[in-house]
């Protein structure tokens, strides 16, 4: 890794922290919850920013680390605090909080595309630190809505669905093979964060919220089914 990229990536990664803190401490006060919450917050962007220094120091091939990753560093940031709500019992407040937080990752996700595109940073290190904070903000939402008793354990499948994909990879050869872009795919996969962050919100009630969260899983379910056809053929 050169000296650019390493510097990029440090101060990422503390920028990271500080927004994961500042966060933490708003949320903390609106909700009324403890210290801990804070803590935890704090800890699980810790925990992510180390993982994600180790594989961009062995992956990053890019000269910089580049304005996109570091956007989606901050996301990851916002998906720590979110993902440290779900300790916490379940409240208007905290359903309120964590649609917010939704909200602004979701509109975050774009700008560090559009910056991608914009100013030739697109890599396939950038293209995958952004799928994989998708699918952890996926998972962490579908644990939500199941918390808040707005659906069954079932909905936490919509989280699960990508690492079991991806673990069938590893038993089956051909389903590890590259997918195609498809608009249905992005379309499936924000729809996942809307279906989700809905049902989720207090003013929709089961057993609407539970039809919502149902559509959503069953559209995932949809999607990758055919991704997986696809890749079954091309692999015949």
């Amino acid at each position: 890794m050169s000296g650019s990229v390493s510097r990029g990536l440090t101060l990422a990664a503390i920028a990271g922290l500080l927004v994961a803190l500042a966060c933490a401490l708003v949320v903390a006060s609106l909700a009324n919850i403890n210290a801990a919450y804070v803590a935890r917050s704090v800890v699980i962007y810790a925990g992510a920013a180390l993982v994600i220094v180790g594989l961009a120091r062995t992956h990053h091939r890019a000269p910089t680390f580049g304005a996109a990753n570091t956007v989606t560093l901050l996301r990851v940031a916002l998906v720590a605090g979110i993902a440290s709500l779900v300790g916490e019992p379940a409240s208007a407040p905290v359903a309120w909080l964590a649609a917010a937080g939704i909200a602004l990752v979701a509109v975050l996700d774009g700008v560090d595309g559009w910056l991608a595109r914009h100013r030739g940073e697109q890599s396939a290190f950038g293209a995958r630190f952004d799928m994989e904070t998708d699918a952890a903000l996926i998972l962490i939402v579908s644990l939500l809505v199941w918390r808040h008793e707005k659906a069954g354990a079932w909905v936490v499948a919509c989280g699960l669905m990508r690492y079991a994909f991806v673990a069938a990879g590893w038993v089956l050869p051909w389903m590890a093979g590259p997918l195609r872009s498809t608009l249905r795919g992005k379309t499936v996969a924000i729809g996942q964060l809307a279906g989700l962050g809905a049902a989720l919100l207090p003013v929709l009630h089961v057993p609407l919220a539970t039809i919502v969260a149902a559509i959503t899983l069953a559209a995932l379910v949809w999607s990758f089914a055919v991704d997986i056809v696809w890749l079954k053929r091309q692999a015949g």
